[in-house]
This record gives C-alpha cells, sequence and structure tokens, in this order.
C-alpha cells in the first residue's frame, strides 16, 4: 500500500513520475484546477475586504472524491502541480478542497520531468508560497472585474456577445495603433546609386554604393539629384582612397524563453504561439521513446529566465567538445561559475539530456513535434558554443568630390552558426576576390540608379505582436498564446499570410473602450500592473490592496459608461435594400463576421444577404458605387459592387476626389489625401469638416 501520495496536474505526467518513485507513492493527477471563482457572478465581495468566493468547478466532484480516498489512506501528500504562480494556487486551492489541514503536506516543483529532477524535488520539499498564491489570486480577480464588468457592455452597445479582457484589450488597441499608423503613412521617394567597377588584373567588378560627398554623407531624393551625380561624374576618374580590414563577432544567441520560443517557431517553422504551447506542452509532459518509455524532452516551457542549471552547462560544455571540438565551447562555459548562485525559480528552455539528439528520435516523434525539439535542441546548443568570427574589409572610392563605399565580409570561424542559423544570420557575404587597396586601378563601367519608396510599418504577426507585449510589459509569459487565441476566436483581428489586421468589429470595440475605459487599454497602465502584480510575487505589495485600489474607479467608469453610452443604443438600421421575398425594407444587424442585411419580417421571412456599406463613390472602372468589403478572414477593403465582372479594389477608403497631376482617386490616409498611383506621388491635406 501506498505511504505517500504525488498530485500533479496533468494525467500525462503520472506514468512517467510513478516510474520514478517506485512502488510506496501513488500518483495522481488534478486535471487543472479544482476551484474557481463563480461564473454566474463577481465572486467577491467589495463590500467585504474584496474577499473571494471559491467554489468547486463542474464536474470536478468524482476527480476530488477520489483523490480525498488516496489522501485517508496517505501519510504524506506531495503537491506537485507546475512551477509557476498558477501551479502554485492549484496546490493551495487542492489543499482547502482536499481539507488536508490535519496531515503532512509538501510542495514540490521541477522544472523538468526527469528522474534527477523528481527525486531532488522530494529533498527540497517545502511549504506553499502564498505570495505566488496571491499573484494568482489578484491577477485572476483583476480579469474578472475587467471581463464581467465590460462585457456586458460591449454587449448591449454593440450588441453582440463580445467580450473585454485586462490583457485582450490592450493587445487589440496595440494592433489597432498599428493600423493607423499603417494607413495614415505616405510613401517618401528615395534613390541608389551604384557604380560598377572593373579592377584591373581580376575578373569579377566591384559594385560601389553612393555614400555623400567628401564633406558629408547624403541621401538621393529624386531622379534629378541622381543624374546630376551621374553627370558631374562623366568621365571622371574613380580612386581607391581608403582600405580597412577589421573583424567582427557575431554572439550565440541566448537560450529559449516562451516568447523567444514563440517568435522564432513562427518565424521558422510558422506555427501559432497556440500551437507552439501546445506542443512544447507535450514535449515537457512526456512523449514515448523507444527502450525508455515516457520521457520529458524539455525543461518546463512558461519561463522568461535565460539562466541554465550548472549541471545543464557541464554536460553541454562535454557534449559540445565530443562531438565539435574545444575551439567550439564558449568561453564561459569551462569558466567556473561559483559567483553566480542564482536562484530563480526557472531555467531557459532546454532538452532534458542533449544527448537525445532529434536525428536519433526523428522516426519516434511526430513530424511538428519533432521540428520543435530541433529548434529547441540546436538554439539550447548553439548558446553554448563560441562566437561565429568574421574578417571585414571596408573601402572608400573616390571620384571627384563623390564618395562611394563597397563593405564585404568573410566567416573565419563559424562558431554557433555551425549548429543554428537565425532569419538575419543568413546573410550574403560580398567577397573581395583578389587583394584591392590603394594602389588599384578602377575603371568605370556602368551607373546603376534606382527608385525606391520609403515603407509603411510591417502589420504585426503573431512573433512581433509576441515581442511587442513582452517589451511594453503587458501579459507574462503565460499569457501570450491565449491572448492572441481570443482576439482571433473574437473575430477582433484577422490573421492572413501570417500578418494580423483589425476587422470592423475590432475598431467598434477597440474605440468604445478607449472612449469609456481609456486606462484598461492604456499600455502603461497595464505594464504598471503586471509590474505591482510581481511585486505581490516577490512579497513586496499587498494583493488586495491592488484590487481595493482598481475596482472603485473600474466601477465608476462602469457606471459612467452605462449612463452615457444608454442613448447610443444600436437600433437596426434600415439600409434601401428591399427584400425580394417579402418586398420589407431591409435591416443592418450585426453578426460573427461583422453586419448583414436581414429582414424585418423575421421568423416569418428569413431572408438575408451580405451588407455592402456605399460610400458615395464612383467606381473609375465601371462608374458603379464603389462598396467597403471584407477578405473572407474580416480585412477591411474597397471595391466595385460589381464584382467580379469589375476587379477595382484598394485597401484605404476613396475620397470620390481625382488627383489633379493623373486624374485617378486620391485615398484617404490620415489626414492626407494621397494618389491611388505610387508613381505620381500627389499627396494634400485633407479638407477640415465645418462643424
Amino acid at each position: 500500500m501506498a505511504k505517500y501520495l504525488v498530485i500533479v496536474e496533468s494525467p500525462a505526467k503520472v506514468k512517467t513520475i510513478k516510474k520514478f518513485l517506485g512502488a510506496n507513492y501513488e500518483v495522481m493527477a488534478s486535471q487543472g484546477h479544482v476551484r474557481d471563482l463563480p461564473k454566474s457572478q463577481l465572486g467577491f465581495d467589495p463590500e467585504h475586504d474584496y474577499e473571494p468566493k471559491y467554489i468547486t468547478i463542474r464536474g470536478k466532484g468524482d476527480l476530488l472524491a477520489s483523490l480525498r480516498k488516496e489522501v485517508k489512506k496517505a501519510d504524506k501528500i506531495y503537491l506537485a502541480t507546475d512551477p509557476d504562480r498558477e501551479g502554485e494556487a492549484i496546490s493551495w486551492h487542492l489543499y482547502y478542497a482536499l481539507k488536508l489541514e490535519s496531515k503532512k503536506v509538501y510542495r514540490i516543483t521541477f522544472n523538468e520531468i526527469t528522474k534527477n529532477a523528481v527525486k531532488e524535488s522530494l529533498k527540497n520539499a517545502r511549504e506553499i508560497d502564498m505570495n505566488l498564491v496571491d499573484a494568482q489570486q489578484a491577477r485572476r480577480m483583476l480579469d474578472r472585474m475587467v471581463g464581467y464588468r465590460i462585457s456586458p457592455l460591449l454587449w448591449v452597445k454593440i450588441k453582440r456577445g463580445l467580450s473585454a479582457g485586462r490583457v485582450q484589450s490592450v493587445a487589440l488597441r496595440i494592433i489597432c495603433d498599428r493600423e493607423d499608423e499603417i494607413n495614415a503613412f505616405i510613401p517618401e521617394e528615395y534613390w541608389s546609386l551604384d557604380v560598377n567597377l572593373k579592377v584591373k588584373g581580376e575578373k569579377k567588378p566591384i559594385c560601389a554604393k553612393y555614400y555623400g560627398t567628401t564633406e558629408k554623407k547624403q541621401g538621393i531624393t529624386s531622379k534629378e539629384q541622381a543624374d546630376s551625380i551621374m553627370d558631374s561624374l562623366n568621365g571622371a576618374k574613380f580612386e581607391v582612397k581608403e582600405v580597412r580590414h577589421g573583424e567582427r563577432v557575431k554572439k550565440a544567441p541566448l537560450p529559449f524563453t516562451t516568447s523567444t520560443l514563440q517568435q522564432e517557431a513562427s518565424k521558422v517553422l510558422n506555427f501559432s504561439t497556440q500551437k507552439t504551447m501546445r506542443l512544447a506542452q507535450q514535449l515537457y509532459e512526456g512523449v514515448d521513446i523507444k527502450g525508455e518509455g515516457t520521457v520529458g524532452l524539455i525543461t518546463y516551457l512558461r519561463t522568461d529566465s535565460t539562466r541554465v542549471s550548472e549541471e545543464a552547462e557541464t554536460q553541454a560544455a562535454e557534449f559540445i567538445d565530443v562531438h565539435y571540438g574545444e575551439k567550439y565551447k564558449t568561453a564561459a562555459a569551462t569558466e567556473k561559475k561559483n559567483s553566480q548562485k542564482i536562484q530563480d525559480a526557472h531555467e531557459a528552455i532546454r532538452p532534458t539530456d542533449l544527448n537525445r539528439m532529434p536525428i536519433a528520435i526523428k522516426e519516434q516523434l511526430p513530424r511538428d513535434l519533432f521540428r520543435l525539439y530541433q529548434l529547441i535542441w540546436k538554439r539550447f546548443v548553439a548558446s553554448r558554443m563560441s562566437a561565429a568570427q568574421y574578417d571585414t574589409t571596408s573601402v572608400k572610392i573616390q571620384a571627384k568630390d563623390q564618395i562611394f563605399t563597397l563593405a564585404a565580409s568573410r566567416m573565419r570561424f563559424d562558431g554557433f552558426m555551425s549548429v543554428y542559423t537565425q532569419e538575419d544570420d543568413k546573410e550574403e557575404e560580398n567577397v573581395l576576390g583578389g587583394n584591392l587597396d590603394e594602389n588599384s586601378v578602377l575603371e568605370f563601367q556602368s551607373f546603376d540608379p534606382k527608385q525606391h519608396f520609403t515603407q509603411p510599418p510591417a502589420h504585426y504577426t503573431e512573433a512581433s505582436l509576441v515581442r511587442a507585449m513582452e517589451e511594453l510589459g503587458i501579459g507574462r509569459p503565460s499569457t501570450y498564446a491565449p491572448t492572441i487565441t481570443t482576439i482571433l476566436a473574437r473575430r477582433y483581428i484577422a490573421k492572413e499570410n501570417r500578418n494580423l489586421y483589425v476587422t470592423e468589429l475590432g475598431e467598434v470595440v477597440n474605440n468604445m473602450m478607449k472612449e469609456a475605459f481609456p486606462s484598461i487599454v492604456d499600455v502603461n497602465f497595464t505594464a504598471n500592473m503586471e509590474a505591482l502584480l510581481d511585486g505581490v510575487e516577490e512579497g513586496t505589495v499587498k494583493w488586495k490592496t491592488i484590487v481595493s485600489n482598481f475596482y472603485p474607479d473600474l466601477d465608476e467608469a462602469v457606471k459612467k459608461a452605462e449612463k452615457d453610452l444608454a442613448e447610443v443604443t444600436i437600433a437596426d438600421e434600415e439600409s434601401d435594400e428591399v427584400c425580394e421575398l417579402c418586398g420589407r425594407r431591409m435591416v443592418i444587424k450585426y453578426g460573427p463576421h461583422g453586419r448583414f442585411l436581414a429582414c424585418p419580417g423575421f421568423p416569418e421571412c428569413r431572408n438575408t444577404k451580405p451588407y455592402f456599406e456605399k460610400i458615395g463613390v464612383a467606381c473609375p472602372k465601371c462608374g458603379k458605387d464603389i462598396v467597403m468589403k471584407k477578405t473572407k478572414k474580416g480585412r477591411k477593403y474597397y471595391g466595385c459592387i460589381d464584382n467580379p465582372e469589375c476587379d477595382f479594389m484598394v485597401w484605404q477608403k476613396p475620397s470620390g476626389e481625382k488627383c489633379p497631376r493623373c486624374g485617378k482617386l486620391l485615398l484617404e490616409k490620415g489626414n492626407k489625401l494621397v494618389c491611388m498611383d505610387e508613381q505620381c506621388g500627389y499627396v494634400k491635406n485633407k479638407p477640415t469638416e465645418e462643424k
């Protein structure tokens, strides 16, 4: 009979941990949270010190009953939920749900599911850390306050079952702000000017880029300026004025955190943040490997630390020495790190055993699981290797008073890049043949002028949104993926070719949030709130202080919005479309995909059709109406109502004015009107509306 009971979160871990601990241990799973705030009400009492009311989650009764049975038999109970504040809170809830006050109860955590880590955790058993629990309680209650007080208001205001969230509403705002920047962006023309020169005694010509005059660096803003420079150098002698030789090192990347793993998996493997976390969870909890049984392949996946344990450092140094050689080891790996006694809870994400090489277990893993494991394995090995080294050459070439430059680099030692290269590592090497020096004779061959336009900021992708949220201090490793998943599921944003676009619905919700709850969607306010929650975790801030300071302001804002926005109740707006089935005037309604036309005679007449908003501008191709449309994913654009017969479409809203230069339509971009023909480049200020 088992003397000890170990309770973990996930059933996937049970078999593996039981195998490590043997017959005296019973291992069971809580299957996540067992208690939570009730769904039917706010779940805390502002009148009585914001005390939360927890209830057993529906469907968990039988599970708790079977856990209580095992608790009665056990001499000691080990709560082994995940090593983060969410896991700590689950242990605390289990303590009360299972009535463990009279039992010997210990909290244990392990960063990886390996025999050593699990056995070591039993030696370092501790009490439940109430700072971590309180940080989770505060986060949960703040999220509940925002969700439960603002979401019903959105429902009334926008006539749909929408939702607001403390982090999701800020993430939506970040995307909307970027969309506004892109819409307001006006391209500016600039030119590049290259010169192709033949070097005496060399087969390949060289290509140098225009830098400026002998006095200063300068850009080229027009064709006339480029022509003027080329004319002034007609028949000029090109001479090498300076050759500098140097070296450059590219440092190895840091091992993965949750954020950097999500970003890299998105860029390299085209995984969504949600998919990355789901696969990483499987790799952490355990995968069946022939001859070994179920094995946890990576360390815990929710972390913002790049720390690596001494044991892992030693293993990495030995592995690199054997497989790559002494010179590939980073200098840091050969030094003893006695001064660095960091005891932070988490390590970076790394393989649990480097000798479990991806290629050796490829056949036993599904394709995507293998690709993610390989990415983590390569990144960790690379992070423990020496820097890549380059020889660099920079050349200054002069013709009259104009300067052209040429830069080249050649890899001397590949270092970590023998294992791992990122997108920006794959740079083309501009190699100079032979020895170019001040005495080299150059012969002019040709100029190569090119026109360019400045580009607007890029649309967010899941990867760049995660990076932005991390840099701004919004959300934490565990919240990035669920936040993005939620705003996609609510159809506030749409994903097309990796890019994230705001939908019409997202715009409406964001505008209302900015108007009624400016602090909730304020980036600095949200980042400050995250810092306060970290303070609770560190024991420097009381959790009820945060909650009690936050709620009265929110309550006041909701009451004010209820009063002010009540007048803006959206009635069904009549359209000029007539229902062809019953002759009634159709009305505009909101649905999951935005607006549509419906017959007001429902339920007798159930006719519906797409709603196209006319903007009062005629199509320049066929003269019919231009309407606002949406792609399948929900991104807005403007096209001819007669599509597919007429294929006119633009992303920006046409103004109805024509370009005085070329006669094409002017498009609205922020407070400017811009010609739809980029080559024309006509821009003017938007006329201000008279009030």
